[in-house]
């Protein structure tokens, strides 16, 4: 599932391609708003928090996307279309006249909104690091509030902090030292929320360090932990260990270790 710092980085590209222009095709292909024709607007911006994106226009009207597993965007230069074989995992269709065209595949959310309504559909979710409202303190307070829950449920929980996913969760884990099955109440929040806020912007902002956490793009070493079940850890050559999150998780989830870098809790032991 991409993460909050892949939604900042799609959002970026949209911006470039959309905003401030008006749009000459607006089509969204889901029932619910399959007769809402978004033809004659014009795109004001791009925003997201967490790992939602918010594409608001004049009128006030707000387009409310989310990725999910399967969802993802592509942008066609002037003049060049989708291919044909494609067309039909078109959700989303934005085009600009004598301009690029954005499409949405596979959308699982794809929700139409007055823009004073957004709060209904991301006013649940916690501070994100990539925003301007960002408050560390908050994002702390947040995690620390359930003293008994494990660390890496913690960072997946959006209400708390927005924008972590499974790999960014794993990978966090593994730079604090902590095993992912340590309890908040074990846990340094700030120093986490820390770590973890400068670690995104760096992965959404800089040229080829989207999600590298070890400073290595080589493939198969840009992870500490995350995807390295069975190969020997890159700090101290533990081999690295694997768990499903949850029995039969939609999401397949998985967690990821070095038993010597992230020692269990004792009572876990």
């Amino acid at each position: 599932m991409p993460e909050g710092d892949s939604v900042f980085r799609l959002a970026a590209r949209l911006r470039r391609s959309l905003d401030d222009r008006t749009l000459s095709r607006g089509d969204l292909r889901v029932p619910a708003h399959a007769t809402d024709a978004l033809d004659g607007l014009r795109v004001l911006e791009h925003a997201t928090h967490g790992k939602h994106l918010l594409t608001r226009f004049d009128g006030g009207l707000t387009l409310h996307t989310h990725l999910r597993m399967q969802g993802s965007w592509t942008v066609t230069a002037p003049g060049r279309r989708l291919p044909s074989r494609l067309l039909p995992e078109a959700r989303v269709i934005l085009a600009v006249g004598h301009g690029p065209t954005a499409y949405g595949l596979n959308l699982p959310v794809v929700e139409l909104l007055d823009t004073r309504s957004e709060g209904d559909v991301v006013g649940h979710l916690g501070p994100d690091p990539l925003r301007a409202d960002w408050s560390a303190a908050e994002a702390a307070r947040r995690l620390a509030s359930t003293p008994g829950e494990r660390v890496v449920a913690a960072l997946l929980d959006q209400r708390r902090v927005a924008g972590f996913g499974n790999l960014w969760a794993n990978e966090l884990c593994f730079l604090r030292g902590v095993h992912p099955d340590t309890v908040m109440a074990d846990v340094d929040a700030p120093a986490l929320v820390a770590l973890g806020a400068r670690c995104l912007r760096f992965s959404a902002t800089q040229p080829g360090a989207h999600q590298v956490t070890t400073g290595n793009t080589r493939r198969g070493e840009q992870h500490w932990v995350a995807g390295r079940a069975g190969r020997p850890c890159l700090r101290c050559g533990t081999t690295v260990q694997v768990r499903a999150e949850v029995p039969n998780d939609p999401g397949r989830r998985r967690t990821w270790w070095c038993p010597r870098c992230q020692q269990a809790p004792a009572a876990t032991r």
